[in-house]
C-alpha cells in the first residue's frame, strides 16, 4: 500500500498515523540485520508492493504485521495502520532528531547482543531515550548463538524457548538476566516482556534472532500493543493538513541537485507546495519540485531508480527535491505553508530551531555534529563536563572551523570536536599548519573523554614543568656528630623532616619568624651515591656552600629551603593538590612563619 494510492475509507485510518519506530544499539549488535529480517519477512508475507520502502524508512502495514506475528496480532484489535521503521545508516543518533520539541521516534527498539551485553553506544542510546522520554523495548539479539540452540525459523520466542534443552535455557536465562541487571543499573525496571504487567513502568525484554527470525513475531506484537494502548491519542493527526516533518539527511541527487530526506509525521506534502526548511543561517523558503520514493521493496533489490509521486501522507519517509536546499540542516524542521501566513510558518520554524540553539561563549572549543539533535546532545554533554563552546554547527569539519579554532586564546581550546562527521581534506591540512587538534568519534561520551584525557595530560605536563622549575618546600635537620667538613662547602649529615630537598636551592635558618639565608645546596649523597633530590624520612649527606659549621650553622639546627614569595603563591594556590602531603605540611609551616611578620605574604 503506497502513500499515493492509499484510499482507505475507514475514518480511523484517515485520522491515526503510523507510529514511528527507531532502532538503536551498539555497532555490530544487529540493528541492520534485524531491520533486514523484518523487511524481508514483510515482503514474503505481503503481496508484492505492499511494503513501501521510503527514504530511510520502511512502512509495514497492519495486515502484513499480523501475518508475520501470526496469532500474536489480531488485526481486528488494532486501529493503527501499522509500523514505520526509521533506518538511517550512519545516523545511530537519529533519536535525537526532534519533532516539535520531542523525539522524532514514538517508540524505540534497543538492540543488545546477548553475548556482549551493554556497550558504549548502548549506554549512549539509553541516555538519549531517557532524555527524550521515548518509550522503548529491548530486543535481546543473537539467541541462536547460544551453544546447543535448536532453531525454529520465525517462531514466537516462548514457543521456541520451551523447545530448548534445560542447559540451553539456563545459559540463555543467565545472559538475559545480565541485560536486565544492566538496565536496572541505569535506572530502568525490566523483565521478560511476557511477565511485564505495565509497560509504562517496566521495560519489556524480547529475546530474538535476526538470523532465524525467532522472536520477531513477539517484537512486532509488543510494538503494536504498546502503540495501540499508550499512543493512540498521540497518533491522531489531520491527514489533509499541511505537512510537518524533520530532515533526516541532505543529499546531492543526480538531476535534482541538493535534496532532503524527510520523515513526515503530520499532515500531507504535495508537489508544488511551498515549504519552510530549517537552514544553517536562516529558514529556507522554497517550492517542492518533486517528491521521490524508491520503488516497493519487492523490486528495490534490482531497481534503484526513484518513483515520482504527487503527494505523501504522514507518517512516511520521502525525498524532496526543491531549489536552494544546499544549506538545509539534518534534524531541522520542515513545514508546508499551504493556506497559512508565510511569516507565521517561518516564525514557527525559527522557534523550533531556537529550542535547540546551543549557547556559545567568546572562548571554547568548536563543535560539529551530523544532526541538530546530535548537536544538542553534544552541547548538553559538554556543559555537564564544564567544557565551553565557542561555535556549534551541523555538518562536516571544514577549513573555516579550523580558522575559528585557531583564534582561541587558550591553547587547550584550539580544538574541534566532531560527532559522526567527516573531516574535509582541506580542513585536515589547515589544522596541521595552524596547530589545531581535531577529535572525531561516533560515541559522544568517548569523544568527550578523549578530549578530557588530552586536557588532563597537557595540564599534567605543564604542572610537571612548573614543579621542576619551582622551589619545593623542605624542612631538614643537621644530625649530631655528622659534620664531615666544616666549610667550602660545609658537608653535613641531615634528616629530611618534611618536603623535598633538591640541589641548587637556597638554604635559610629562621631567627624568630625571619628567614636568614645561610647558603646553597651544592650536592646530595645517599649511601655514597650522588642524587638530585631526597624525600621526607631520608637521611643523606649534603654539601652546603656558604656557611661554616659552628658559626652560621650548628649540629641539631633546623634548616629550610628558601621559598621565593611568587613560588610560595603558586604552590599554595595552583599546585597544592599536586604535591605530597608532607610537602604541603612544610609549605604550611613556612607560610605560617612568614605571615606572622607579613599577613599578606605569598597571597
Amino acid at each position: 500500500m503506497s502513500d499515493t494510492d492509499s484510499s482507505e475509507t475507514d475514518s480511523a485510518s484517515n485520522t491515526l498515523r503510523t507510529p514511528i519506530v527507531a532502532v538503536l544499539g551498539h555497532v555490530d549488535h544487529g540493528k541492520t540485520s534485524l531491520l533486514d529480517k523484518i523487511r524481508g519477512s514483510a515482503v514474503i508475507e505481503g503481496e508484492a508492493g505492499a511494503i513501501t520502502q521510503h527514504i530511510g524508512a520502511t512502512a509495514v502495514p497492519l495486515d502484513v504485521v499480523s501475518r508475520m506475528a501470526g496469532s500474536l496480532v489480531d488485526p481486528d484489535d488494532f486501529d493503527l495502520p501499522g509500523l514505520l521503521f526509521i533506518d538511517t545508516p550512519g545516523h545511530h543518533s537519529f533519536t535525537t532528531l526532534r519533532s516539535r520539541g520531542g523525539a522524532l521516534a514514538d517508540i524505540a527498539v534497543l538492540v543488545v547482543d546477548v553475548n556482549d551485553g551493554f556497550q558504549p553506544q548502548t549506554l549512549e542510546a539509553i541516555d538519549i531515550l531517557q532524555n527524550t522520554q521515548t518509550p522503548f523495548i529491548v530486543a535481546a539479539n543473537k539467541v541462536d548463538t547460544v551453544p546447543g540452540w535448536n532453531a525454529n525459523e520465525n517462531a514466537p520466542i516462548q514457543q521456541t524457548y520451551e523447545a530448548q534443552s534445560d542447559r540451553v535455557r539456563g545459559d540463555l536465562d543467565e545472559r538475559l538476566y545480565s541485560i536486565i541487571g544492566e538496565l536496572s543499573d541505569n535506572g530502568f525496571s525490566a523483565d521478560m516482556y511476557w511477565r511485564v504487567q505495565d509497560f509504562q513502568k517496566n521495560v519489556g525484554v524480547v529475546p530474538v534472532s535476526a538470523m532465524t527470525g525467532e522472536g520477531i513475531p513477539d517484537l512486532l506484537a509488543v510494538m503494536m500493543g504498546l502503540s495501540q494502548r499508550y499512543m493512540k491519542e498521540a497518533m491522531a493527526i489531520d491527514v489533509t493538513g499541511p505537512g510537518v516533518g524533520t530532515v533526516l539527511e541532505v543529499k546531492e541527487e543526480r538531476g535534482f541537485g541538493a535534496t532532503i530526506d524527510l520523515v513526515l509525521y503530520d499532515g500531507i506534502v504535495r508537489e508544488d507546495d511551498t515549504i519552510v526548511v530549517g537552514g544553517e543561517n536562516e529558514p529556507i523558503v522554497t517550492e517542492v519540485r518533486a517528491l521521490l520514493q524508491p520503488r516497493p521493496l519487492a523490486e528495490i533489490r534490482t531497481e534503484s531508480r526513484f518513483e515520482r509521486v504527487d503527494e505523501v501522507k504522514a507518517a512516511a519517509g520521502i525525498k524532496v527535491a526543491a531549489p536552494d536546499l544546499d544549506e538545509a540542516m539534518a534534524g531541522a524542521p520542515v513545514r508546508v505553508v499551504r493556506d497559512r501566513d508565510l511569516d507565521d510558518v517561518i516564525a514557527e520554524v525559527q522557534a523550533e530551531l531556537a529550542d535547540v540553539a546551543v549557547s556559545t561563549g567568546e572562548e571554547g572549543v568548536v563543535v560539529k555534529a551530523d544532526t541538530l539533535g546530535s548537536l544538542e546532545a553534544m552541547a548538553n554533554a559538554l556543559e555537564e563536563a564544564e567544557i565551553p563552546i565557542v561555535r556549534a554547527e551541523v555538518g562536516d569539519i571544514a577549513p573555516r572551523d579550523v580558522s575559528v579554532a585557531s583564534t582561541a586564546d587558550d591553547d587547550l581550546h584550539r580544538t574541534i570536536l566532531g560527532f559522526n562527521v567527516d573531516v574535509l581534506k582541506d580542513a585536515e591540512n589547515r589544522a596541521d599548519i595552524d596547530d589545531v587538534r581535531i577529535y572525531t568519534d561516533d560515541v559522544i561520551y568517548q569523544l568527550i573523554e578523549e578530549y578530557e584525557e588530552y586536557v588532563e595530560s597537557t595540564k599534567q605536563a605543564q604542572q610537571d614543568t612548573v614543579l621542576q622549575n619551582i622551589a619545593r618546600p623542605c624542612r631538614f635537620q643537621i644530625l649530631p656528630d655528622h659534620t664531615f667538613r666544616q666549610n667550602n662547602p660545609a658537608v653535613v649529615g641531615v634528616e629530611i623532616l618534611s618536603g623535598t630537598l633538591r640541589k641548587n636551592q637556597n638554604v635559610v635558618k629562621f631567627e624568630g619568624n625571619e628567614p636568614k639565608r645561610v647558603g646553597e645546596v651544592k650536592g646530595i649523597q645517599e649511601q655514597g651515591e650522588d642524587v638530585d633530590e631526597a624525600r621526607a624520612g631520608n637521611r643523606v649527606s649534603v654539601a652546603i656552600d656558604g656557611p661554616t659549621v659552628g658559626r652560621q650553622i650548628e649540629e641539631n639546627d633546623e634548616l629550610w629551603i628558601e621559598l621565593p614569595e611568587k613560588h610560595a603563591k603558586i604552590l599554595e594556590q595552583e599546585l597544592k593538590e599536586e604535591i605530597p602531603m608532607d610537602e604541603r605540611e612544610a609549605l604550611s609551616f613556612y607560610l605560617e612563619k612568614r605571615r606572622k611578620v607579613d599577613p599578606f605574604w605569598g597571597k
